[in-house]
């Protein structure tokens, strides 16, 4: 039989190479280039028979996956309805946003609603941990904690204990000592990682597991890792802001794109029922280029305010700064206004931000990031009590977008009462909000502005 070679994996990013370099093609990380073991070939000679697999029809009826609920209506939310047994969630985030916290917390709540639970930590101590849960009032919950990286004691460890639920904290801090690879790498990775789901599907255990993001705040190795788990969950924030996001980017039993809101207190982690509230509660009197824009995150309505400054730019390349937005879809809105509606932002700094620490990353805020930044330009003030949303295509024309009537249910919830959107859309009946269709970018610069 021909040999196997090694082959080289980024870390990275988990894109193979063919040989060793110092900068990965893939994602242009620098010294992330590892030589990863040759898988073994198989067995030697004819296989063995196997036994025929049980097949069914599409038509066949199953009742849905029965689902543990804790205390936090959040993280319930976020995993689709709670948590189902024998699933695999990769948790990732950055370091000190609080993955270990609301973890320990959500760990806590499942203990004290009757569920057994393990916590193992391969980065602090058992002592670190139970302080941990003393400081958050968690230490009189009935949680098992220990502390270890050999991977082979853990699983034995669980197989003996047979818990229902099981946190690994963190992934990259196990090792298997079958891999001849230092741990954190690729092959360790991907091994302990198969390990564990394998053990949860067999003996019906839950098993979370911790991953470090990379600098370019993705969890490291996410080829590597995301496939082989059911549901993946991003724990994000602002270092200066008090609000946390855990959001759903991958999940088989619920939706995804789902998120939950959490603030950062001297007690840990605590819900927040109603973002919108809360992201515009600090917001004042009418300013120019302040927008509230009426989102959709999951299958939540959520309405946030996007801010935009234009200055004067002393630099011949001016600046443009972008914060919880895409900055490639900043420069398209510049280049449309300045197309198709004669306004332009050359010489001009633009400064865009979205407040609260949240990321907007759907179309629809499109028009709500035009207005902020022609009412800043103009020093225009909008209306106190209106909300935008609506996708801008590049013709210029406003494209309806998906869930308006939820949308505008939300505002009028919290005391708007106009909306300004594309024409075309179906907000439906009694959304209680007065409307302002627009069909093009011109109009609505026209109606708004008096400009266009």
């Amino acid at each position: 039989m021909a040999k196997i070679s090694a082959q080289f994996v980024c870390a990275e990013c988990g894109a193979a190479h063919r040989k060793w370099s110092g900068r990965c093609d893939a994602c242009g990380a620098w010294n992330s280039i590892q030589e990863e073991a040759p898988v073994a070939s198989g067995p030697k000679g004819p296989l063995a028979k196997g036994r025929a697999i049980t097949l069914s029809a599409l038509d066949t009826e199953e009742p849905p996956p029965p689902r543990s609920l804790s205390a936090m209506a959040e993280f319930d939310r976020v995993l689709g309805g709670g948590l189902v047994p024998a699933s695999a969630i990769l948790v990732g985030g950055d370091p000190g946003i609080g993955k270990s916290t609301l973890l320990l917390q959500a760990v806590a709540a499942f203990a004290r609603r009757g569920l057994k639970t393990l916590y193992i930590s391969g980065e602090e101590a058992a002592a670190q941990v139970r302080m941990r849960a003393q400081r958050l009032g968690l230490g009189d919950a009935p949680v098992k904690l220990g502390a270890e990286t050999n991977l082979r004691d853990i699983l034995t460890t669980l197989d003996a204990e047979r818990p229902d639920l099981v946190v690994i904290d963190s992934i990259q801090t196990m090792w298997l000592d079958s891999v001849e690879s230092a741990p954190g790498s690729v092959t360790q990775l991907r091994a302990a990682s198969h390990e564990l789901v394998t053990l949860a599907k067999r003996r019906g255990i839950s098993v979370i597991l911790v991953g470090h993001v990379t600098k370019d705040g993705q969890i490291a190795g996410p080829r590597v890792i995301e496939h082989m788990v059911d549901c993946v969950l991003y724990f994000e924030g602002e270092r200066g802001h008090q609000f946390r996001i855990l959001r759903a980017v991958k999940n088989r039993f619920g939706p995804a794109d789902e998120i939950g809101v959490f603030e950062m207190t001297g007690a840990g982690l605590a819900e927040v029922p109603n973002p919108s509230a809360l992201f515009l509660s600090e917001r004042g009197q009418p300013a120019a280029g302040s927008v509230v824009f009426a989102g959709i995150e999951g299958t939540r309505p959520m309405l946030t305010e996007i801010q935009a400054l234009v200055a004067p730019s002393p630099l011949s390349n001016p600046r443009r700064t972008v914060v919880g937005l895409d900055g490639g879809r900043l420069s398209t809105i510049l280049a449309v206004l300045e197309a198709r509606c004669g306004i332009p932002f050359a010489g001009l700094d633009v400064f865009l931000n979205v407040a609260g620490g949240m990321r907007v990353s759907e179309p629809a805020a499109d028009l709500a990031v035009a207005a902020a930044l022609l009412s800043a330009r103009e020093d225009v003030a909008l209306p106190a009590d209106c909300v935008v949303f609506g996708e801008i295509s590049l013709s210029g024309a406003l494209r309806p977008v998906a869930q308006s009537e939820n949308r505008l249910k939300e505002a009028a919830k919290l005391g708007f009462t106009t909306a300004m959107l594309p024409k075309g859309g179906k907000p439906g009946p009694g959304a209680g909000v007065s409307l302002r269709e627009m069909a093009d970018l011109t109009g609505f610069v026209g109606e708004v502005f008096g400009a266009g």
